[in-house]
């Protein structure tokens, strides 16, 4: 035998810095978020755009005789969906659809 020493080792542990990305929800009224094209962190300015819920609650409406009502789903903003942009750049951050 070696005269009896005996040999240490240590382990080091290196751990890799965790990124955490938190997704932005996008709902029905305006948000804090920095704006990925100007970078400036901004509450979001919505407006409402037809989408696939007005033409659904439309055919719908058409579908069981309500004729002369099948156009109120496109002036509801409830029916619509929510596009939400940067005030500084006009640069769409988000979308909330319905559908």
């Amino acid at each position: 035998y070696g005269g009896g020493q005996q040999q240490q080792t240590s382990t080091v542990v290196v751990g890799q810095p965790q990124t955490l990305v938190l997704q932005q929800t996008y709902r029905d009224s305006p948000v804090r978020t920095t704006c990925p094209s100007c970078n400036a962190d901004v509450m979001t300015a919505i407006s409402f755009e037809v989408g696939t819920m007005a033409w659904i609650v439309a055919g719908c409406l058409c579908l069981f005789g309500f004729w002369l009502c099948c156009f109120i789903p496109f002036l509801v903003d409830g029916c619509k969906d929510v596009v939400h942009t940067c005030p500084n750049c006009n640069h769409m951050v988000g979308k909330f659809s319905r559908m």
